[in-house]
């Protein structure tokens, strides 16, 4: 099983992104905004698979400064991508 915590840890986006994310989680939920990002409703952590693919595309087409980049969506994403990654079952830790 993917540690999805600590891949989202090491990520590095734009400050103001991730403030933006953590003000809309606030007001995430998860049966109305996941089926606007992914194709269903599935598990936390295929939903955070699918979506860390997602975030994955944004970031590429915010990095190469395409036209189509949406920053809204890119928002949305990363929301439901930390929102979903508390759902998953914490790992025991090693001692």
């Amino acid at each position: 099983m993917t540690d999805f915590r600590a891949l989202l840890a090491t990520l590095r986006r734009p400050r103001l992104l991730i403030r933006a994310a953590r003000c809309g989680m606030v007001d995430y939920r998860r049966d109305r905004d996941l089926k606007r990002l992914v194709e269903s409703t599935p598990s936390p952590e295929r939903a955070v698979t699918q979506l860390l693919a997602e975030e994955e595309r944004l970031e590429h087409v915010r990095r190469s400064g395409e036209a189509s980049y949406s920053v809204s969506r890119h928002i949305a994403v990363m929301i439901a991508l930390m929102s979903e990654v508390r759902l998953l079952p914490r790992s025991p830790k090693a001692i």
